[in-house]
C-alpha cells in the first residue's frame, strides 16, 4: 500500500469511527431490544388472544442488562441472560396467569436469544447448567447491526400505529411509571455521555423512544398529582389488557 492509499485508508477509518463509535466492552444498545420485545410480544399476545402491557414489555426487554450495574460481581451476559434463569423467574407467573404470562416471557428472553445472540455473542444461555458461551460475533457497532436496529425500530413504530396501540400508550396509566427504568438506564445515558456511548446513526431512534417514554411517564404523573375531588383520587387506570385486539 503506497503512502496515498494509506492516507485514504486512515481517513476512511476515521470517518467510519465517527458514525460507529466504539462503546465500552460489554455494552449493548436498547433500541433493538425494546423494538423486538414489542414486535414479538404483540405477535404472541395475538396468537394466544391475551392482553399486552406495553410499558412492562419495554421494561422486561432491557432487564437482563441489570448485570451491568453489578460489574465485577456478576459477569455480563452471564446469569441474567440465561433462559434457565428466566424460566425459574417466570414459573410462578405461568402458574398464576398461564398463557397471559407468555408474551412477557418472550419479551424477556428475546433479549438474549435474538439481540445479544446476534450481536456480540458470548452469552451463557444455559447457566447454571453450563457456562459455555453461545452466539455470533457480529460487532454491535457494525453497519449491519445498526441497520437491524433501525429496521426493528421502524417496524415497531409502524405496528404501534397499525394496531392503534399508540393511542393506548399515550393514555395516562399508572403502569407507565415503570418506563422510568429503560428511560433513565439505557436510553438517555448513552446519548448524553461524552464521548458518545452509542453510534451517531442510532441517536435518532434512542431519542424517539426516550421522548415517547418520557411523555408517557409525565402523563401518568399528571394523574397521580391531580387534585382530589369529593375525597376520591381522580387517578384513572385503564385496563391495558383491552389492547389485545
Amino acid at each position: 500500500m503506497n503512502p496515498s492509499q494509506q492516507r485514504m485508508h486512515y481517513k476512511l477509518i476515521r470517518s467510519t469511527s465517527f458514525f460507529l463509535t466504539e462503546p465500552e466492552e460489554g455494552k449493548s444498545f436498547a433500541v433493538g431490544h425494546i423494538a423486538f420485545a414489542y414486535l414479538s410480544g404483540k405477535g404472541s399476545a395475538r396468537l394466544l388472544k391475551t392482553g399486552l402491557n406495553i410499558p412492562l414489555i419495554a421494561t422486561l426487554a432491557v432487564i437482563p442488562d441489570v448485570d451491568i450495574l453489578f460489574h465485577g460481581l456478576i459477569e455480563h451476559r452471564g446469569p441474567t441472560h440465561s433462559i434457565i434463569t428466566a424460566l425459574i423467574i417466570f414459573a410462578p407467573f405461568f402458574a398464576l396467569y398461564r398463557r397471559a404470562a407468555f408474551p412477557y416471557f418472550v419479551a424477556l428472553v428475546q433479549h438474549s436469544l435474538v439481540g445479544d445472540y446476534l450481536a456480540g455473542g458470548r452469552i451463557q444461555l444455559f447457566w447454571p447448567i453450563t457456562t459455555q458461551y453461545f452466539g455470533f460475533t457480529m460487532e454491535i457497532t457494525s453497519l449491519t447491526n445498526v441497520a437491524i436496529e433501525w429496521t426493528m425500530f421502524l417496524a415497531s413504530i409502524a405496528l404501534l400505529f397499525r394496531t392503534k396501540d399508540v393511542a393506548l400508550f399515550f393514555q395516562p396509566h399508572l403502569s407507565s411509571l415503570i418506563l422510568a427504568i429503560p428511560t433513565f438506564t439505557v436510553l438517555l445515558p448513552p446519548i448524553l455521555s461524552f464521548p458518545l456511548d452509542v453510534p451517531v446513526l442510532l441517536i435518532p431512534p434512542h431519542v424517539a423512544y426516550a421522548i415517547m417514554f418520557l411523555a408517557a411517564i409525565l402523563l401518568a404523573l399528571s394523574q397521580v398529582f391531580r387534585p382530589r375531588r369529593d375525597g376520591n383520587s381522580d387517578v384513572t387506570f385503564k385496563n391495558e389488557q383491552e389492547s389485545a385486539s
